[in-house]
């Protein structure tokens, strides 16, 4: 090993540039993407002429892909789960897997339980409680 640490998501091993940058989650990427297609509609007669296969692949995915769709209730999602003191990557697989127990939850994101930084379970499910209430009333 040349005296980088290997990357690991579950231990939030996954390098500097990631740690500190600002992730998405599919639904907030949906919003932007369905922004800008709905701009490239207005600027153009024939909108796909402007759409590369691409984006339009890319808008696919993360509509199918996103678990919520009201622009209110992305700001909610957010907003809950940023109460918990997750870094951004927790954040978004989160967001985007919908856990609905703790126990899910620690499965995807193993490093909700790392030492000095570990949620109980009860602070795992009432944020996992918050979530379906803003997918029940979206």
């Amino acid at each position: 090993m040349s005296g980088e640490e290997e990357e690991n998501a579950a231990e939030l091993k996954i390098g500097d540039e990631f740690l500190k940058a600002k992730c998405l989650m599919n639904c907030e990427v949906s919003l932007i993407l369905e922004h800008k297609y709905e701009q490239l509609q207005q600027v153009s007669e024939d909108p796909m002429n402007q759409v590369s296969q691409v984006f339009e692949k890319s808008l696919q995915y993360v509509k199918r892909f996103s678990r919520y769709k009201n622009p209110d209730a992305v700001r909610q999602v957010r907003e809950i789960l940023s109460r918990h003191q997750l870094t951004e990557f927790e954040l978004c697989v989160l967001g985007n897997l919908c856990p609905e127990t703790a126990e899910e939850a620690v499965a995807m994101v193993p490093s909700l339980k790392t030492k000095g930084r570990a949620h109980s379970d009860e602070a795992i499910e009432k944020m996992l409680n918050d979530l379906s209430l803003v997918k029940r009333f979206e």
